[in-house]
């Protein structure tokens, strides 16, 4: 994977669109978690069940507006949240890249996440739940997640390959992995991963609160602190809206005289995927500790060679202290660390897409961001980020995103 370079990025949050109102907001520690207010979010009759941090206005770019007559195919009338936010996100990515001046059979698109229109499913159900011949035909495709890589295509030349890839909250960072891999084998010259955001429902945000997954309603007189990675009072991950893209491209590729200006974010060193052999929810020490040690080896890296990790850090009881336990297995005390999803909220199959987004921002910016409601750390003796960003030059980070059913990733990023 040394061939592999990170060209563009590109994020939708509830802490602000694109790179430049999200790193503010990171570097700020401002986070907006709030009452989760969107229809199909609170339990019906209840108006007060989940906190979480949802995008105020989700705006499309007028560029991207404008191109819409040019795609008479394409309509956005039955474009979902999670597609809104793709485009958004991918247009911002591509046109740093400079995408425009690759070929675009030379291109591939991987969305990391399934079923993460569930809210925008169950609304259309109850709607016709009595009268179901009513439902709009173009039912029959916005319901797969495929239909995401289809409006993706139509409005980006991206005519190499496509397809969707589902790691749970893992999803993202899994995405980034392959493209990484279609790059360095020479698959394509470009792939772009995106972590698509996921539109929960009361269905899935009770379950998760029923299963202890997410937080509690202990918070929710003041939702802005239940958000609390790797602090003693943490209560379980707070969901957060969000959607992160990030641009792979081979090495050199960027010195065409077209794509002038184009600099590169970092360098991919590798990474890994390690599966820890449970269906369930369960962190897994072993399976954590594996594939940080297989990425770092594979990287040719030392612990010692690591300057900061920004961890899953969700906020679970039973994973933030596993996490701590496999960092330390790995001789990684010494690293800074932080916790984006304090700021963020926890965005299911976006989350390591994003989380990769903002390691990339503050490696480039020799920033770390704050922790928030990091007031008493697990560790205290740990270089954690907390009160206010830090200056930190950074030559080497590693990225760690876990999802449900065993999954275990992990990536190693360099400056260029």
């Amino acid at each position: 994977m040394s061939e592999a370079v990170v060209t563009g990025l590109g994020v939708v949050s509830a802490i602000g669109q694109g790179k430049q109102a999200f790193s503010a907001a990171l570097l700020a520690g401002r986070s907006a978690f709030g009452l989760l207010q969107r229809p199909g979010r609170q339990l019906p009759g209840d108006t007060a069940c989940f906190a979480g941090a949802e995008i105020a206005s989700l705006q499309l770019p007028h560029a991207l507006l404008q191109a819409l007559p040019h795609a008479p195919s394409v309509s956005l009338r039955t474009a979902s949240l999670s597609a809104r936010a793709a485009l958004s996100a991918l247009h911002e990515a591509w046109h740093e890249a400079r995408l425009d001046q690759v070929a675009p059979e030379r291109i591939g698109l991987i969305v990391g996440g399934s079923n993460f229109q569930q809210r925008e499913l169950m609304r259309t159900h109850a709607t016709h739940a009595q009268q179901p011949w009513f439902v709009a035909p173009s039912y029959g495709q916005v319901f797969m997640d495929s239909d995401l890589c289809g409006l993706c295509t139509a409005l980006f030349p991206v005519r190499g390959f496509a397809y969707t890839l589902g790691a749970a909250s893992a999803s993202g960072q899994m995405a980034i992995l392959q493209a990484c891999h279609a790059v360095s084998s020479g698959q394509v010259d470009v792939c772009i991963a995106i972590g698509a955001l996921m539109d929960l429902s009361y269905w899935e945000l009770q379950a998760l609160s029923s299963m202890g997954a997410m937080g509690s309603s202990r918070y929710l007189h003041a939702p802005a602190t239940a958000c609390r990675p790797f602090d003693t009072d943490r209560d379980g991950f707070i969901y957060g809206e969000a959607c992160g893209a990030v641009v792979i491209e081979r090495t050199g590729l960027a010195g065409n005289a077209d794509r002038s200006g184009v600099q590169p974010y970092a360098r991919c060193l590798g990474g890994a995927v390690v599966m820890d052999g449970n269906r369930h929810p369960d962190p897994s020490l072993a399976g954590e500790t594996a594939v940080i040690g297989q990425a770092l080896r594979q990287c040719g890296l030392r612990a010692s060679d690591i300057d900061y990790v920004n961890p899953h850090g969700s906020g679970s009881r039973i994973g933030d202290e596993t996490e701590l336990q496999a960092l330390r297995a790995n001789e990684l005390q010494h690293a800074w660390i932080n916790t984006t999803k304090s700021v963020t909220g926890h965005g299911l199959s976006a989350a390591g897409a994003v989380e990769v987004v903002a390691t990339l921002l503050q490696m480039r910016a020799g920033q770390l961001h704050p922790s928030c409601n990091l007031e008493q750390p697990m560790e205290p003796d740990w270089r954690f980020v907390r009160g206010a960003a830090q200056d930190c030059a950074l030559r080497n980070a590693l990225t760690l995103s876990i999802g449900f059913g065993g999954i275990n990733t992990a990536m190693c990023w360099q400056q260029p």
